[in-house]
């Protein structure tokens, strides 16, 4: 397994794999990978001959006042764990090799951002869509794992290659949850012993939530008020909001006729978690 740094270094190193005719698979991450990314990685192992692995933790995402500098990294544990699982490549830009000083362009979308994560992190998505197609760019992928536990991200993703028709399919992966139910993330790193036994509101109320759907409950109202109590009962628990949203449109339904997502984002102290069902 490769880790390397620069732009050129990928280009060149997938532009052999090519003349060899071989499929390639990207997924991309800001790394502190856990065993979430890593079944993204597995899938793409097993559904292409070789894997790439971003790890970069992308200033662009990142509103005033929010973790991008504290954010964990541990880049030597990220490719220990990367080559114990298959990867071929791992890229691990600075941020000067992805955005050059004078750099002004950005990838927007005017639907499906305005609400859930992008109301309350209003540059997020213009950020995340900006550096995915970068990526793609740089690595022209045949398929690109994102998972499910970043759902409003995976719709986004999709919708914005259909929208510029690039040609990669992209592959959601189902969450992987801790075996108390917590949804792995790395952010569960800031959590104190306390808050890391309050943070399983979270997954209870998603629980809750999607055992009445399908028991046949079609009131989202219903629904999300039972799961909003089960998170109130945590004193440590501050909801940023937990809504009921077409997949199509991320527009907030109030009765449940079609596809859905149920997503939350709860503040347990000062970190934010996220968690969500789809039907």
């Amino acid at each position: 397994m490769q880790v390397v740094h620069t732009i050129k270094e990928v280009r060149e190193t997938v532009k052999e794999w090519r003349k060899e005719g071989l499929s390639v698979a990207l997924v991309p991450t800001m790394g502190y990978l856990h065993e979430g990314h890593l079944s993204l990685m597995k899938a793409a192992k097993a559904g292409n001959d070789k894997v790439v692995v971003s790890v970069f933790v992308n200033p662009t995402q990142f509103g005033p006042n929010e973790d991008f500098e504290s954010y964990p990294r541990d880049l030597d544990r990220d490719a220990s764990l990367c080559e114990n699982v298959g990867v071929d490549l791992v890229f691990n830009p600075e941020p000067s090799e992805m955005y050059h000083d004078d750099f002004s362009s950005f990838v927007d979308m005017n639907t499906l951002t305005g609400n859930l994560c992008g109301k309350t992190r209003p540059i997020h998505f213009r950020g995340v869509c900006t550096v995915v197609s970068k990526l793609f760019h740089i690595v022209k992928p045949d398929r690109a794992y994102f998972g499910q536990k970043d759902a409003q991200q995976l719709l986004v993703i999709k919708h914005m290659v259909e929208d510029l028709n690039e040609d990669i399919e992209i592959v959601g992966c189902p969450i992987v949850r801790e075996e108390d139910g917590l949804a792995k993330s790395s952010r569960n790193t800031y959590l104190s012993p306390e808050e890391r036994q309050a943070a399983l509101v979270l997954s209870k109320a998603v629980f809750a939530g999607e055992k009445l759907v399908k028991e046949g409950e079609k009131d989202a109202n219903k629904v999300l008020s039972e799961m909003r109590a089960i998170i109130e009962s945590e004193p440590l628990a501050k909801i940023d909001y937990v809504q009921m949203v077409s997949q199509k449109n991320i527009e907030d339904v109030e009765v449940i006729d079609g596809p859905v997502l149920c997503a939350m984002a709860v503040y347990i102290g000062k970190t934010r978690l996220i968690d969500n069902f789809m039907i």
